[in-house]
């Protein structure tokens, strides 16, 4: 059986990187969606209970929208869903779908998974995907989130790929 966790795989070039970007923006898309659904029930739930007034609007999204404590309650919320994505698939396997479709997996350079706190910064330091362009500047592969949380995305082989589940083993 191949010990997965200690090989030495090749890191992720810019090309690899960016299929699985597009490939997990339409996964964050998707869960941005449930968390707005899910947050405006709350919302609607706290207006039904009476815990939120309309004030001067007509419909109840215009007061969430319209407020700006809702709305930054409400937009701190997607963020926070959004980013949770990615730490808790980075911490617990290391992988995204889109990094799973692509056979890339995010660790530290001795193969252990990221921790929950390491993901978070990763997902800081990666400026909304901006730090990947460091690679195109720099021969070593790395991005910017990568030296800062001294972490690095390899390549797996299909066969390490297969063998992934999503605890990390």
């Amino acid at each position: 059986m191949l010990n997965t966790e200690h090989a030495n795989f090749p890191r992720a070039s810019f090309v690899r990187r960016f299929g699985a970007i597009v490939y997990d923006f339409m996964l964050a898309v998707a869960v941005g969606m449930c968390a707005g659904a899910l947050g405006f029930g709350i919302f609607f739930g706290f207006y039904s209970a009476g815990l939120v007034q309309m004030n001067s609007f007509e419909h109840i999204s215009d007061a969430l929208l319209g407020t700006p404590l809702y709305k930054g309650f409400y937009q701190l919320w997607l963020v926070i869903c959004v980013c949770g994505f990615y730490a808790i698939f980075w911490s617990r396997g290391g992988q995204t779908l889109g990094m799973r479709a692509w056979r890339l997996k995010v660790q530290h350079p001795n193969g252990q998974n990221l921790s929950f706190i390491t993901a978070c910064a990763r997902i800081v330091w990666s400026l909304l995907g901006v730090g990947n362009l460091w690679i195109l500047i720099n021969s070593d592969k790395l991005a910017l989130q990568d030296k800062m949380t001294r972490s690095e995305v390899v390549v797996l082989s299909v066969e390490a790929n297969q063998m992934r589940n999503w605890h990390g083993a």
